[in-house]
């Protein structure tokens, strides 16, 4: 296998890892920043430290993704699957980067591994991809949508008879833990998913086999690629979790944030399915602040948002076919 095809694959796959980190940074410390629980700077170098712990905290999700979901070909034509792969979930990031809509990174990756390997004449595993992929990404906004609803429901009812100056100023201090709560899932789920196409690439070149423990090299490249991307911060994305979706209080900013760290540390451990960090923590924002009266969430906001989940991992297979093609064509 030629190293410089598996060095190139690698290295574009670390920057993948980078664009995820800027991209996702708002999932995690939006509402710390809008509620102004902590100060921009100081809310994304938590959560670069907080990333760069969560990602080895478990190995599931990785697994998941480099066995899980496609097949990959010995040779050139394997190593020009993940890297069309790669290249198509860049491009969708930067995207929606630019137009600030809080689309899915992991599902940009998930699209463009199968519309790679569509495109590569290879197998994928639609059993994986449905069971993994599909039932995620519409269980898990319903999920943080009522599980936000529920938490911030018994956050009234508990503090119902607090001072509201005081509670605030005691969510606003929590907000600190559940941001880092946040941004420990986010590193536990996204960093593994590079982890994952880091190792097939290196099974792919004969360097690594199927089930070998992931080298630490590994994880320590792509925890600290996402830890980056993280403190170079999204700020588009920010103003549109933090603001527009609703205007939120500590209250609501911390049962936001302990839903959504709850849900992807269950689905990390218990079932090792690589959920959407985006849609979970936007779900549960709308369900937070559906409690306040269901007016009050911008729901025009809420459905463009809701269609970027559905655009976003055709768009990315679209795009990964396309750059699969123009290897094949040039390269392989």
């Amino acid at each position: 296998m030629d190293t410089f095809a598996l060095v190139v694959t690698i290295l574009v796959a670390l920057f993948f890892t980078y664009t995820n980190g800027f991209h996702d940074s708002a999932n995690a410390i939006a509402t710390s920043v809008s509620t102004r629980a902590l100060t921009p700077r100081a809310a994304l170098a938590m959560a670069a430290v907080m990333n760069l712990a969560g990602a080895f905290l478990g190995s599931g999700v990785a697994k998941t993704v480099s066995e899980g979901l496609i097949e990959t070909p010995e040779g050139s034509t394997g190593m020009g699957i993940l890297f069309a792969a790669l290249v198509g979930a860049i491009v969708w990031n930067l995207v929606t980067w630019y137009f600030g809509l809080p689309s899915s990174s992991s599902h940009a990756l998930f699209g463009g591994m199968v519309g790679a390997a569509l495109a590569g004449g290879t197998t994928v595993y639609w059993d994986g991809v449905v069971d993994k992929i599909v039932v995620p990404m519409f269980v898990s906004p319903v999920v943080g949508l009522l599980a936000g609803y529920l938490v911030m429901t018994a956050i009234l009812w508990i503090f119902r008879r607090s001072n509201p100056h005081k509670a605030k100023r005691g969510f606003r201090i929590a907000q600190t833990v559940s941001a880092a709560g946040m941004a420990l899932g986010h590193g536990l789920q996204d960093a593994q998913k590079t982890m994952g196409i880091v190792v097939m690439a290196l099974v792919i070149a004969d360097v690594e086999d199927y089930g070998d423990p992931i080298p630490v090299w590994v994880k320590v490249a792509c925890a600290l690629m996402l830890s980056l991307g993280t403190y170079a911060g999204g700020w588009r994305i920010m103003r549109t979790l933090g603001r527009k979706i609703i205007e939120l209080d500590p209250p609501q900013g911390f049962a936001a944030e302990t839903t959504g760290a709850s849900i992807m540390f269950t689905t990390s451990f218990l079932f090792h399915a690589p959920i959407s960090t985006t849609h979970v923590i936007t779900s549960s924002i709308m369900g937070v602040g559906a409690t306040k009266r269901v007016n009050a969430v911008r729901w025009g906001v809420a459905k463009n948002i809701v269609l970027g989940w559905f655009i976003t991992m055709p768009a990315a297979a679209v795009v990964a076919a396309g750059c699969f093609a123009l290897v094949h064509l040039a390269f392989l």
